[in-house]
């Protein structure tokens, strides 16, 4: 029997779309229209039924979403940077409170899952990351949240880190993190060995931010395609940011895209407005899962962002210079289908079976809906509607 009945929708590809539900899951998704018999049907008027969104990369540490706006301050140096962001988190707002407003933020967007990296190092330990659990916490019916330990100030050469990224581990963290090992810690192999050496021991997943530019870029993500197969890990290891792959020619990225496929290796790519980054499609055509998130959201790091994880597919495709229907859908798909598979999250997706959850869209299609990134949306959480906010005046009736 049907509990709730959505009529009148369309797809991605903009042709009929209905979905049945019961005890919040799907029952039918697809062009023909169920019976409803005594289910109350909801009649979308024509728009868009899309996959809630997930957020490959987030820093929910650090944002100042929920707390007074703050000027961005420049930086000369990732040092500099670092000291900047401590001063201004200390006259913050608990980590816990900021946090959790972004993530009811995101929420009201349309997100349903997210990795969030959480910064550790010897003077604050773990206690962001203790905070960012609490939100989590509080947050666990709106949004699914992927843990990252992530050594801002570096591995090796931050004394005590490697026994933090360990005990976060056995804390329920579910990746942990790396960054920069030449750039940043000056021994790549050192830090590649206790990053991967957790990642075996604690069977927690790998995701490391990579900024290393050209050349040295190309060499660390071998480097790392390498340790991958050599220790059993693929379709566990992410790479984030990896800027080299947009400083270097398309033969050494098809190269390079090689290895990353075989050892089953994941980019994301946030499309950042001031440099070089991954090429979308040729990694994806060569078997590179591709994906994205918003990364740093009104923080010291820069002012932008608002959580919109359809924004961010369209900033994507701006930068990407994707113009064709199916170059937008691409985006779309690293906002959601190849985020979740990263995440590992199950249950997804506009399937029979899956959890009914989803975003309605005013837009003709999915291609359209990325182009132009309509702000107005209703959310549906496990068949029901969520927040009042996300009242679009639908009708509700007994029969159609």
């Amino acid at each position: 029997m049907i509990d709730r009945l959505f009529v009148n929708a369309v797809g991605a590809d903009g042709t009929p779309l209905n979905l049945a539900v019961r005890d919040g899951r799907f029952i039918a998704v697809g062009s023909e229209r169920p019976e409803p018999g005594s289910a109350e049907v909801i009649d979308l008027g024509g728009q868009l039924v899309l996959p809630g969104f997930v957020d490959g990369h987030i820093h929910l540490d650090k944002s100042f979403v929920g707390d007074r706006w703050r000027p961005h301050r420049a930086a000369a140096t990732l040092r500099e940077r670092l000291a900047i962001e401590k001063e201004a988190l200390a006259s913050a707002l608990p980590i816990a409170v900021r946090a959790e407003a972004l993530i009811r933020q995101a929420a009201s967007f349309g997100t349903v899952a997210m990795r969030s990296h959480v910064d550790i190092d010897a003077t604050t330990g773990l206690a962001h990351l203790h905070a960012v659990m609490e939100a989590r916490e509080k947050c666990r019916e709106l949004v699914d949240i992927e843990l990252v330990v992530f050594p801002q100030a570096g591995v090796t050469s931050c004394p005590g880190t490697a026994d933090l990224l360990d005990q976060a581990a056995c804390e329920g963290v579910e990746v942990v993190g790396g960054i920069d090992p030449t750039e940043l810690d000056g021994d790549a192999d050192g830090q590649l060995d206790i990053v991967f050496g957790i990642a075996e021991r604690r069977g927690v997943k790998i995701d490391i931010h990579l900024h290393e530019a050209g050349e040295l870029g190309i060499l660390q993500l071998h480097r790392i395609a390498a340790r991958t197969r050599a220790c059993g890990l693929e379709g566990r290891v992410a790479v984030s940011h990896a800027y080299a792959l947009g400083d270097v020619d398309a033969g050494q990225v098809e190269r390079i895209a090689a290895a990353l496929a075989e050892a089953d290796i994941s980019i994301m790519t946030n499309a950042p407005g001031d440099r070089a980054f991954p090429p979308v499609l040729p990694l994806r055509a060569a078997g590179v899962r591709v994906f994205t998130g918003n990364d740093n959201i009104q923080d010291a790091w820069w002012p932008y962002g608002n959580g919109d994880m359809l924004q961010r597919a369209m900033l994507v495709g701006y930068r990407s210079g994707f113009y064709t229907d199916e170059a937008l859908m691409v985006a779309l798909d690293m906002a959601t289908h190849a985020a979740a598979a990263v995440l590992g999250k199950q249950d997804y997706g506009l399937k029979a079976g899956n959890e009914a959850s989803f975003v309605v869209v005013d837009a003709q299609n999915a291609a359209a809906a990325v182009s132009t990134s309509p702000a107005e949306r209703s959310i549906v959480r496990r068949g029901q509607f969520w927040s009042e906010a996300a009242d679009l005046k639908l009708a509700v009736s007994q029969a159609w």
